[in-house]
């Protein structure tokens, strides 16, 4: 069984394996523009963040029904299970199902058919979060937040994700505002492709608990230094930064730099079914290409828990901590 973890920044959306696409395709009577799933595959090969943003919002019109999205979080959490995940907050994309003419029930209703039975048929808790789009009007992100209201009871944050450049985190201020007011918690993808400003804007303006991506802060000493300072998480994505070219190899990855740093890194997937590995492919790969010793293994799956949102459950996360302390490789 692989090092106990949890999972931290993760795209539904971006779980859907071409067999699932195909399958729900056919459900739901969508053409697709690929022979097969093995065509399918061949376009995971994209070469930049743009490119897999037109494929990944391309394949989302196959997700039409509750049924969809239930078998979609299903099949990520069955999958999540095999890789050692024992909690994960999932990331949802609402505006680009809604600008489908999908309602928000639909979309949180199916995911939460499968988060709420998670812990029995898989051995995984979880939370949602709900993501805006950046490059999409903050006035778009207002009314995403007001079509949410009902559904709150099930939403455990908001995020800020999609195209970063030329969308500073300053743009969603008022929406996060709104959501703090909400009692949601906060985090923002900063410092991925944008510069490290970014980051600093997302915890000044946002008001952010928790920095997705992060990994341009090493440009910035003070930055750093003030990431340490404050205890602010990082969900790194190792896999997902090599497929979009934020490092050239995953040998070139600063996870070593930022934990010698004393940064709180955890290691997570993105996008797995389009970045070429879930979770404990991502810890496989670090460790192999970064030689972090079987102790810096266990510190990310230790972080892991610490950065999670589980403040209403402080049993639980003891219990999954001494999940890792106990673990052997």
């Amino acid at each position: 069984m692989p090092l106990p973890k949890a999972e931290l920044h993760l795209h539904i959306e971006g779980t859907l394996e071409p067999d699932l696409a195909f399958e729900l395709a056919a459900r739901n009577g969508v053409k697709l523009r690929y022979a097969d799933t093995d065509e399918l595959r061949e376009a995971y090969r994209f070469e930049d963040l743009q490119s897999f943003l037109d494929l990944y919002y391309e394949l989302m019109a196959v997700l039409r029904t509750e049924r969809d999205f239930e078998d979609l979080a299903d099949a990520y959490l069955a999958r999540a299970a095999t890789q050692g995940v024992r909690h994960a907050e999932i990331f949802f994309d609402p505006q680009a199902h809604l600008a489908r003419g999908l309602d928000m029930g639909t979309v949180v209703e199916g995911l939460w058919r499968a988060l709420g039975r998670s812990e029995e048929n898989h051995g995984i808790s979880t939370k949602l979060i709900m993501c805006f789009l950046r490059d999409e009007s903050a006035d778009s992100a207002l009314e995403t937040l007001e079509a949410a209201r009902p559904y709150l009871d099930r939403i455990t944050g908001i995020g800020l994700d999609s195209a970063e450049v030329g969308h500073p985190p300053v743009k969603f201020r008022e929406v996060y505002e709104a959501a703090a007011a909400l009692g949601l918690r906060r985090v923002a993808h900063a410092g991925e492709e944008g510069p490290p400003e970014y980051i600093a804007e997302a915890l000044d303006l946002l008001g952010v608990e928790r920095v997705d991506h992060g990994l341009r802060c090493m440009e910035d000493p003070a930055l750093v230094e003030r990431l340490v300072r404050e205890r602010i998480p990082l969900t790194l994505c190792p896999l997902s930064n090599v497929r979009l070219r934020a490092v050239d190899t995953l040998a070139d990855h600063p996870l070593p730099a930022m934990l010698d740093a004393g940064l709180l890194c955890t290691v997570n997937s993105d996008d797995p079914a389009y970045f070429g590995g879930y979770a404990d492919d991502n810890f496989r790969a670090v460790r192999e290409s970064l030689g972090l010793t079987e102790e810096r293994l266990r510190e990310l799956a230790r972080n892991s828990f610490l950065a999670s949102f589980l403040e209403d459950d402080e049993e639980r996360r003891a219990r999954y901590l001494a999940e890792v302390d106990a673990y052997a490789f």
